[in-house]
């Protein structure tokens, strides 16, 4: 009897890991599916925004004047901006590859603006939120690429080590 209750009991506790196993990976896929969907959404109405100057008046949150042109190409970078992080949220991208893709799109002087213009609505952030640390990594390394000495802008920067 006392081992029949002993392999019930490890039958139990090899079910209990197996039920937590699936548990967690339905929870991941209805994390990634609740991200695409907002991803969606959010470029959606980018898209709605970039299309009527009177729609991207209503994102018009900038505390200098920001002419309608400059607004619709804010608001283009972003769509970039949001995409990368999207990628890196659902599993796409490492830390170090969109770490790579931000140094890519800094190369950009209206991107760089945009990052300026919006750093106000940075501040508003949660400190230790995802969004806020990744804000200033981008932070760091636009610092990075405006202090550096070399033409050599892909090697600028110290791209964060990844965690296994």
């Amino acid at each position: 009897m006392a081992t029949q209750k002993f392999g019930i009991r490890g039958l139990g506790s090899a079910a209990q890991t197996s039920l937590t196993t699936a548990l967690r990976a339905v929870a991941r896929h209805r994390r990634r599916a609740a991200l695409t969907e907002q991803h969606r959404l959010h470029f959606d109405l980018l898209c709605k925004a970039m299309d009527d100057p009177a729609l991207a008046a209503v994102l018009d949150t900038y505390e200098s004047v920001v002419d309608p042109q400059k607004q619709r190409q804010f608001l283009f970078a972003n769509a970039l901006y949001v995409n990368a992080l999207y990628y890196y949220r659902i599993g796409a991208m490492t830390k170090a590859e969109l770490y790579g893709h931000l140094r890519i799109i800094c190369q950009n002087q209206i991107f760089r603006e945009y990052w300026e213009a919006t750093r106000p609505h940075r501040k508003s952030l949660p400190s230790a939120s995802e969004e806020a640390v990744l804000g200033r990594m981008m932070d760091e390394l636009v610092q990075d690429l405006d202090s550096a000495d070399t033409d050599e802008w892909w090697v600028v920067g110290n791209p964060p080590e990844e965690s296994l």
